[in-house]
């Protein structure tokens, strides 16, 4: 357990840490930059509070654990504050990247890039790699796209909140897709209703997708392993290239959701709806099928459903039956 003495003088102003929280700082980096909640000794509880309060560790209440943020990213943050809050701040956010420069580079000197700058770096357990995923968000500066089907559990949600909403608030944009299944979680959904109030975007996508995390379209974060207990961090442009296509053919596919409407947990228009649209257009299966990116057999599929709900016997009647439908916010 750590033991490093608390400093009652800290300046709490600033965002400039103090002599402990420095010291517990480069302890945590020390440690490979995560050190769990129970090694941090109750003689250092004000430096850690301190640290978090500055945005310089981070809690991950996934693992128990903090974790150590980049000081370039704090510095910007907090310098853009300062420059907007007084001319008398001005000079000290100024000053905060020099200050800020010696711990820049202890926690450069913990990071180890592999000798092939384009080599795929896989990391194996869910520890590591959601501490890599929390490190490059926070250095996230220009954008962040996301893919995640299927259920999320609430704790992952808490903290992909806390991240998340740190990001968007200091100007970068956010494109989260998800499934349908999350309209009825709560977690999920409060976590849509705060980033789209900062200006995030998350859509819903009734169809199968992978998984993906593309930060600043520099790294995309990949699952290596059936059960994701495997994720592989990709800087190649030309793999950069392909996941982002793909990304933006879901997201075209994908439907808005009003996501701080009361009550209005439900997309603009779901994937049977649209081809529905499009079917009452005049549009044959197969155009259908071409336009909205699908396979033939998942047009087939969103038709026969349609024909049940329409009673309908023939495409000509159910384009008929739904010909008036759509038009209004189209």
């Amino acid at each position: 357990m750590l033991e490093l003495g608390a400093d009652p003088v800290a300046d709490q102003g600033s965002g400039v840490p103090g002599e402990a929280a420095r010291r517990l700082y480069l302890a945590v980096l020390a440690e490979g930059g995560r050190i769990p909640a129970t090694g941090i000794s109750a003689a250092d509880s004000a430096a850690r509070d301190e640290l978090v309060r500055i945005g310089l560790l981070m809690e991950n209440p996934l693992d128990d654990a903090y974790f150590a943020v980049s000081p370039r990213a704090v510095a910007e943050r907090i310098g853009a504050r300062l420059r907007s809050s007084a001319t008398r701040l001005l000079l000290e956010a100024e000053e905060l990247p020099t200050v800020l420069d010696g711990l820049a580079r202890a926690y450069d000197s913990v990071r180890k890039p592999p000798v092939d700058p384009l080599a795929p770096v896989v990391l194996e357990g869910g520890e590591r790699i959601r501490h890599r995923v929390a490190e490059l968000v926070s250095e996230c500066r220009h954008e962040l796209l996301t893919a995640q089907p299927g259920p999320r559990q609430p704790e992952t949600m808490t903290l992909a909140r806390r991240q998340d909403l740190e990001l968007v608030r200091r100007g970068a944009s956010l494109r989260a897709l998800y499934q349908p299944v999350v309209l009825g979680e709560p977690a999920t959904v409060d976590y849509a209703v705060a980033i789209a109030e900062h200006g995030g975007e998350v859509r819903v996508l009734d169809e199968p997708f992978q998984r993906m995390i593309i930060i600043d379209r520099a790294v995309a974060v990949v699952p290596a392993a059936d059960d994701h207990s495997r994720a592989a961090f990709l800087t190649d442009p030309a793999v950069l290239s392909f996941l982002l296509a793909v990304h933006e053919r879901d997201w075209a596919r994908a439907d808005a959701v009003r996501w701080s409407a009361p009550k209005a947990r439900t997309t603009t228009h779901s994937a049977p709806d649209r081809v529905g649209r499009l079917l009452a257009a005049g549009l044959t299966q197969r155009a259908v099928a071409t336009r909205l990116g699908l396979g033939e057999r998942t047009v087939a599929g969103h038709i026969a459903r349609l024909r049940a709900r329409y009673g309908a016997q023939t495409l000509f009647q159910l384009g008929w039956l739904m010909r008036g439908e759509g038009r209004d916010g189209e």
